[in-house]
């Protein structure tokens, strides 16, 4: 067996590993269309994939407002938690740990996709420059309705009860998504968020929403099952800071007042390059956080063993290699060759690409 701490076990909050690798939330538009529910299909992805010490499910929308894809999945319903108990039980039975993403996508979403076929909302009026896919095609996202300063308790309530409903479902802990351009982080920049109540303006004023979700969350399941996704320095669905060093300094001195259970942090442009402009630093952002720290973006074999070893991070969170390759605890640590995977397959669709993919065990076998 291989020494390097990577394989090693950790303690993340309340959640105890087997290994430093996580899965990261990956979305693959295949939940059940009539009610979002996750299925036996979901049952055996994730089963399949439990040697990762920590499985984070695809983002999951916290209501039916907080829907931005086709074929997404919720955490809302009775049908989606029934749904999801299938996943736990599955991933328990082959002793992994799991944690649902909760989602609310705020202005990157369609009519099509809402209630009634209302306007998406965010904290102001202004469109991205994005795409969604609405179960037919990839449409341009729309310029949202701002929302009133009296709607956020009821979206923050929202959040509180998908995260007990996520205990409900047998999860071991739930991550908040406050990544990629949706809605958290839509609230987080200046370039989305251009109110002038206490939603908006400062720095503090601007991290008041994440503040209430995150009070919410800890005080509904213990903070010590709740982790969080942040994307500081990317500009996915159109979001961009004009001081992002001192927006995400404030943010992360907030989240380590909580004593949650992890920090995930995308490393560079989600799904792009890891490098930075001069004047940003992910490790000082590192620095200022207490608890356990997670990294995500573009990470192989070597740079995530070098990156654990040197206390950079406690944990990496892989993607696209996890799609291709359900044993890819047991790949990296004989360094075994990897599947490729096949991107035709990635979103929508049933046990193509999604299933199918062979375990070493069974390329042996064949």
């Amino acid at each position: 067996m291989s020494e390097e701490k990577l394989f090693s076990p950790l303690t993340v909050g309340s959640i105890q590993v087997q290994n430093r690798i996580a899965m990261a939330p990956l979305t693959r538009n295949r939940a059940r269309a009539e009610d979002d529910a996750p299925y036996e299909i979901h049952a055996e992805y994730y089963g399949q994939r439990a040697s990762a010490g920590l499985l984070i499910t695809e983002a999951s929308q916290i209501s039916p407002q907080g829907k931005g894809y086709a074929w997404t999945p919720g955490i809302y319903s009775e049908s989606q938690i029934e749904g999801w108990k299938k996943v736990t039980d599955a991933v328990h039975a082959k002793g992994g740990k799991i944690v649902i993403q909760l989602w609310h996508v705020g202005r990157i979403s369609h009519p099509v996709l809402q209630p009634g076929g209302v306007d998406p909302v965010g904290p102001s009026a202004i469109a991205a420059a994005s795409k969604t896919f609405d179960g037919e095609q990839f449409v341009d996202t729309p310029k949202p309705r701002a929302l009133e300063a009296d709607e956020l308790p009821g979206i923050v309530a929202d959040y509180r009860k998908a995260a007990a409903n996520a205990i409900a479902a047998g999860f071991d802990g739930v991550e908040v998504h406050a990544a990629n351009g949706y809605l958290i982080d839509q609230f987080l920049r200046d370039s989305s968020n251009k109110r002038e109540d206490a939603y908006g303006g400062s720095i503090e004023n601007r991290t008041r929403f994440l503040k209430e979700v995150m009070d919410a969350v800890t005080a509904e399941i213990g903070a010590d099952k709740v982790g969080i996704r942040l994307s500081p320095f990317s500009a996915a669905n159109d979001v961009s800071d004009s001081d992002p060093m001192a927006l995400f300094g404030h943010v992360v001195d907030l989240l380590n007042s909580y004593g949650l259970a992890y920090l995930h942090l995308v490393e560079g442009q989600t799904g792009g390059p890891r490098e930075l402009e001069e004047g940003l630093s992910l490790e000082a952002l590192y620095a200022r956080f207490d608890g356990v720290k997670m990294g995500n973006n573009g990470y192989d074999r070597k740079l995530a063993v070098d990156a654990v070893e040197s206390g950079a991070v406690d944990m990496v969170a892989f993607g696209k290699l996890f799609i291709s390759n359900p044993d890819l605890v047991e790949r990296l640590e004989k360094d075994a060759t990897l599947n490729e995977w096949d991107q035709s397959t990635f979103y929508g669709g049933s046990e193509k690409g999604y299933t199918d993919y062979p375990t070493l065990s069974e390329e042996k076998a064949a």
